[in-house]
């Protein structure tokens, strides 16, 4: 049986969110199905990572290449000011829990999630 986890960014801490770039990407190459969802101060990360000269912004566009984000956190992104830079790079919107995508509807789809 394929392994299947979600993971939730919430930490806007570029640092930390470039650990749940990483492990998206080991968890792909071995074989996971793998769901990035960037929620809370992490929204704010889909625009700082536009900039091709940060640090990181090459792995953040080989995950978003590799269709490992599954969604960004509408509400939140709305709160930090990264609706735009979502909406521009055609990054689906979670939405499903009062604005924000819940954890719910990931483990009645079989997802083990992990927060971060």
């Amino acid at each position: 049986m394929e392994q299947k986890i979600a993971i939730f960014a919430f930490n806007g801490e570029p640092m930390c969110f470039v650990h749940a770039l990483l492990n998206a990407l080991d968890m792909q190459a071995k074989g996971y199905d793998v769901k990035l969802i960037i929620e809370g101060s992490a929204t704010k990360l889909v625009q700082h990572f536009t900039d091709a000269e940060v640090p990181f912004a090459d792995l953040y566009n080989t995950v978003k290449q590799a269709g490992l984000i599954d969604c960004v956190c509408r509400a939140c992104a709305a709160k930090m000011g990264a609706l735009d830079a979502a909406e521009a790079q055609q990054l689906p919107l979670g939405r499903d829990m009062s604005g924000h995508p819940g954890m719910a509807a990931y483990l009645e789809r079989g997802y083990q999630v992990i927060s971060l």
